[in-house]
Formats: structure tokens, C-alpha cells, sequence
């Protein structure tokens, strides 16, 4: 915990704010546990406010009496309180600072802070920032171990789309019965072979299904039929402590000749997601770059291609220890991100169209090293995978 401290210390002397503000009740700023180190077990009925400034010696720690060796761990001076009015008088001390805070208009994945202490807060005098870029600099950014971690999880899902493709094509090769439950099996299997975690099953959507983003199959999902596009999406990572995610979507199709339609549709999100990459290869040496330009990007290739109405969801998320981490996300419409992507940033591209009778997503991972963007764990789709 103490080298985590030592590197938000460093944040925060970077940024333009006084502190780094953490505040708890009853567990609902997980966040917030993980970057202090706190017990996740213990109890928590009282407000508590731990304030991270870049100098050790001035943190300040205030609990509850009845809680008060909740932030024993940490360095800093503590503070106690009983009552309400006590709480007022202790943060009414910090009148005039500026510190950053788990809260965001924009981003929902950090903003933790309830609107009450926030209106606690600024009669106190404290103003608030968003502590967004301090975030990504201290959890959202990979070092050289996370990449490696990261690479290797990558390299398995593509290898277990290769499993599941090879599967797929001999069952319906030799007349079998497969559905979208039996896909989803296979890979949990792989999973489990390669000592892989995931937070949730993949999605696997045949036929019309697939125009729905977020479909899960259900007891043993649609049936698999000539003809028709599959959709796989499949993120998971090693069991041990501190291993990064990957997330990777691919299409099969179980035809021989895939229709203009479907065809012309997998172009344009495949020009997409390249558009981003070739994007960020030309603009990162020269300046900095945001997640919002990055799906601006992504969407303008898209509605040029004339497949505005398909388009449903941003074009990425961030990538680190959660398979939708707290880095910069590529996206300028559901949850807009100015943040700049910065040296360890890790994210998919995965522009998606869901159209009237089907939907198709390509999704690659990427993280910057040395400057530029490198694509994570194989060769990606470049055309639709046929399977007759």
C-alpha cells in the first residue's frame, strides 16, 4: 500500500488541486477501498473523509468515534467526531482547499460521491473537482507487467475464437444440432482450461439476436442455422493478483456467401476500428489526444458509409483490472471522455451496427507504449469468418 500512496502522491502534486479527496459510507465507494488499501469487510456505518495531499506528513484522517480505527492504516492526523455539528466544525478547518473527488457528470463508472456531502462539502468551503485524470494516471494506466499480463490473456481469446470457429464448422459440417448455449460452453471451458477468470459469461448472439448488444443466451439459447452471423464477445484474464483483462469480439457466418447487406456492414465497422487505430498512430507524436476524438472518429466512418441509424454505443471502453476499467474511454456521446490517452493506456475499439435483421461488432484491444498504439494478442478480423 505504501508504494500505491507513494504514486498517488505523485498524482496529485501533478495536478492543480490541493488534495486528493476520498470519502466513505457503507462500502459505496469501492474505488475508493482499492486505492486506500481499506477493508472491504469491515464495518461501515459512519461517514469517514480521508484528504491525500502530495506532502505525507498533511493528510488528514476524520471517523467516527465508533469507527475510529477505520483508517488506522494510512498516514496522516487524525480527526474524530460524534455528531453532526462536530463533522461541520472539523471540515469547516479545510475552508478554501480544492481538492479532487469521485464525482463526474460525465464519467458514472468513478462518481461515488452522493450529492448531500457534496452540499456538506462547499458549506465547508471546500470546492471539488473531478478526480477523473488522477484515476487514470494511478489505476488505468499499465506498467510493463500489466501489458505482459494483458497480451497473454489477449493471445487466449483469440486462440479460443479459433477453437470455437473449428468446433462450429464440424458440428454443422456433419449435420449437428448446436446452439448459442453450446458456444458459450465452449468457451467457459477454454476458460477454465487456461486458468482464466472472467466477471461474467461471454455473449455469444446468433441471427437476430445479435442486434441486441448485450444479449445473453438463455436456457441454451437460439438454435445455430445455416446462413446467418454469429456474434461472439468473450473478456476474461488470469486468476492471479493484479492480471489485466482482455475483451475481443468476432463474427462467424454459417454460409458460403455472405450477404451485401451483412458484408457491407462488417466493412464499415472494420474501417472503423481501423480508422482509430491509423488515427491515433498519425495524432499521438504530435499532440494530445482524447477518448472523444477517438470515437468521433469512428462514428464519422460510419455515417459516411451511410450506417448512422445502426449505431448504438460508443466505440470503447478503458481496459484494466476490470474489463471496463477506469482509463480513458473512447467515447464522445453516452458518457464523453476528454481525458487524453497517455503512455499505458489500454482500451478496446469496437465499433458495433444493429440493424433491422442483424448486428455485428469487431472488437480489438490496443495500449500505448513508447507513444503509439500497439494491437494486443493476434492477427484481428479482417473479413468475415465463412464457415461452409
Amino acid at each position: 500500500m505504501t508504494d500505491n500512496l507513494a504514486g498517488m502522491r505523485e498524482a496529485v502534486g501533478a495536478e492543480d488541486v490541493d488534495g486528493w479527496l476520498f470519502y466513505g459510507f457503507q462500502h459505496r465507494d469501492p474505488l475508493a477501498e482499492d486505492l486506500l488499501g481499506l477493508p472491504k469487510d469491515a464495518v461501515n456505518t459512519r461517514r469517514w473523509f480521508y484528504i491525500l495531499f502530495s506532502d505525507p506528513e498533511r493528510c488528514i484522517k476524520i471517523t467516527h468515534a465508533v469507527e475510529k480505527n477505520y483508517l488506522s492504516g494510512l498516514p496522516g492526523t487524525e480527526h474524530v467526531y460524534t455528531s453532526l455539528s462536530e463533522l461541520k466544525s472539523l471540515l469547516k478547518k479545510y475552508d478554501g482547499l480544492y481538492l479532487a473527488a469521485q464525482f463526474s457528470p460525465e464519467l458514472s463508472i468513478f462518481s461515488f460521491l452522493d450529492h448531500g456531502t457534496a452540499l456538506l462539502l462547499k458549506e465547508a468551503g471546500i470546492s471539488i473537482s473531478s478526480s477523473g485524470t488522477l484515476i487514470q494516471k494511478v489505476k488505468g494506466l499499465l506498467k510493463d507487467a500489466d501489458i505482459a499480463s494483458h497480451e497473454r490473456s489477449a493471445a487466449h481469446l483469440y486462440k479460443i475464437v479459433s477453437v470455437c470457429r473449428e468446433r462450429l464448422s464440424t458440428a454443422l459440417a456433419g449435420g449437428n444440432r448446436c446452439s448459442e448455449g453450446d458456444i458459450q460452453s465452449w468457451i467457459l471451458e477454454e476458460f477454465n482450461k487456461r486458468g482464466l477468470v472472467y466477471n461474467h459469461p461471454p455473449i455469444v448472439a446468433a441471427g437476430k439476436n445479435s442486434r441486441d448488444p448485450h444479449y445473453m443466451p438463455q436456457n441454451g439459447g437460439a438454435g445455430i442455422e445455416k446462413d446467418m452471423p454469429v456474434q461472439l464477445d468473450l473478456w476474461a484474464k488470469e486468476k492471479t493478483p493484479g492480471a489485466v483483462y482482455a475483451d475481443i469480439s468476432w463474427v462467424l457466418f454459417t454460409g458460403k456467401e455472405v450477404p451485401e447487406g451483412i458484408s457491407s456492414a462488417f466493412s464499415a465497422i472494420k474501417n472503423a476500428r481501423d480508422g482509430v487505430v491509423d488515427f491515433l498512430k498519425n495524432e499521438l507524436p504530435r499532440r494530445r489526444v482524447s477518448g472523444a476524438e477517438a470515437d468521433e472518429t469512428a462514428r464519422k466512418i460510419l455515417i459516411e458509409s451511410g450506417f448512422q441509424r445502426g449505431i448504438r454505443h460508443r466505440t470503447g471502453h478503458g481496459i484494466d483490472t476490470e474489463p471496463h476499467g477506469y482509463g480513458v474511454n473512447l467515447d464522445s456521446v453516452e458518457f464523453p471522455d476528454t481525458r487524453p490517452f497517455m503512455e499505458g493506456s489500454c482500451f478496446s475499439v469496437e465499433p458495433g451496427l444493429y440493424l433491422e435483421e442483424f448486428g455485428l461488432r469487431t472488437e480489438i484491444n490496443v495500449y500505448i507504449k513508447n507513444g503509439v498504439p500497439v494491437i494486443s494478442g493476434g492477427p484481428v478480423q479482417q473479413n468475415l469468418t465463412v464457415l461452409f
